[in-house]
């Protein structure tokens, strides 16, 4: 995440600061409920709110909090109110699953961000879809979910309700493996993953283009991501004579594999996508992690001109957490819908239309503004226009950025 900087611009929150509870629902249609003289209108929030990856998902849910505050303030929806509900799936399909059933029997919820994790969203994504129901992920990075399984050869969109303004891995892999070759040099890669849904993918796209450079692969594994022993992989990759190790997968598994692959004797960097991109990792992984990189979506948010409001909003609003390296893009998910809810609303004479929730998912098709994180938009499998990455690397503690730009296939 860009959390170097990041971390110097959150304040301390009180216990209580958000209200999260879902406002009142009806069971009768998919109007948002009537209060008193107007609509309220929920956005679904789902995220891990606990556990490993809950720095990433409580960044999310506070981005999105941010951005329903920040549409009442400005009354952008006249006569509309939006409020959020979240929910904790802990990283969990299953848990993911449970929420959308959940999200999708409270009628007032006319759309969804989240989840964070690709393997959540393939739990998700048919419940959504069944119930006409919009969800725009701000973290998803695995191309079948917009494009289907075959997406590498024949690409088609499975389900109409379900966006990302995040770029995928069919372009952060390569982009990963162009800047591992031709810019830092390294010819031999030892490839590990952690057999996920996010971080196989993403291994996989990665070595695809490794090799299409010249590059060699030294040798590859799987991890156990329930594990945090990875003395015997490590010794594989010290033997391998490997340049370099390429990751496929999160930050609690990365930080103290990177570790004890240098304690095994290869001093070499590993390299991972935007789910190693933590503060945490760092942490995790120590001060032998110096050089190691990672890609993320996007450019720095503290760069863009057009985030500087989002930044100060965020601050001003005193959350706990930092946003993260999701937070714009959470903040932009929301906007979608909310730009959807207005577009829904302005079109039909004031109010919502009994059915609010399929207006609302067409709408988002065709959302064009400028976000926290610059041009949103979706092309027609529902992916970000916006296909800009940006490499990481350690140095002196923290995440510096080195490199932005877009894979050039």
């Amino acid at each position: 995440m860009r959390q170097r900087s990041l971390i110097a611009i959150t304040a301390a929150l009180s216990a209580g600061a958000l209200t999260l509870t879902a406002c009142g629902s009806r069971d009768s249609d998919d109007k948002g409920s009537d209060s008193g003289g107007g609509t309220t209108v929920t956005i679904g929030v789902d995220a891990p709110l606990t556990g490993d990856l809950s720095a990433l998902g409580l960044g999310i849910k506070n981005s999105v909090d941010l951005a329903a505050k920040t549409a009442n303030k400005q009354k952008y929806v006249d006569g509309v109110t939006f409020k959020i509900v979240a929910k904790d799936d802990q990283a969990q399909p299953s848990a993911g699953q449970q929420n959308a059933t959940a999200l999708v029997a409270d009628k007032s919820v006319l759309g969804v961000v989240g989840p964070l994790n690709s393997s959540v969203a393939e739990s998700m994504q048919k419940v959504f879809d069944d119930a006409k129901l919009v969800e725009v992920s701000p973290a998803n990075t695995n191309p079948a979910l917009t494009q289907g399984t075959d997406w590498a050869t024949a690409k088609k969109r499975t389900y109409s309700s379900y966006f990302r303004t995040a770029t995928t891995d069919a372009i952060q892999g390569p982009f990963a493996a162009q800047y591992v070759f031709n810019d830092a040099k390294k010819k031999k890669v030892f490839v590990i993953d952690d057999k996920k849904t996010y971080g196989a993918g993403l291994a996989g796209t990665f070595t695809a283009e490794f090799k299409k450079l010249g590059g060699k692969i030294a040798g590859t594994q799987h991890i156990n991501p329930d594990s945090k022993d990875f003395s015997a992989v490590a010794t594989q990759v010290k033997n391998s004579g490997a340049d370099v190790v390429y990751y496929g997968g999160e930050y609690p598994q990365a930080g103290p594999l990177s570790k004890q692959i240098k304690a095994a004797g290869a001093k070499i960097p590993v390299v991972g996508g935007d789910g190693i991109y933590a503060e945490d990792y760092i942490k995790l992984a120590g001060s032998s992690a110096t050089g190691d990189l990672a890609t993320s979506v996007g450019a720095p948010v503290e760069t863009l001109a057009s985030a500087k409001e989002f930044v100060a909003n965020y601050k001003a609003g005193g959350y706990k957490e930092e946003y993260g390296a999701y937070g714009g893009y959470s903040y932009d998910s929301a906007w979608s819908i909310i730009e959807a809810v207005k577009k829904v609303v302005d079109d039909n004479d004031g109010k919502l239309p009994d059915d609010a929730r399929a207006k609302i998912t067409a709408a988002v098709q065709n959302v064009s503004f400028d976000g926290v994180t610059g041009k949103v938009s979706f092309d027609e499998y529902g992916d970000a226009t916006n296909k800009q990455l940006t490499v990481y690397a350690i140095e002196n503690g923290a995440w510096k950025a080195v490199k932005s730009g877009t894979y050039t296939g």
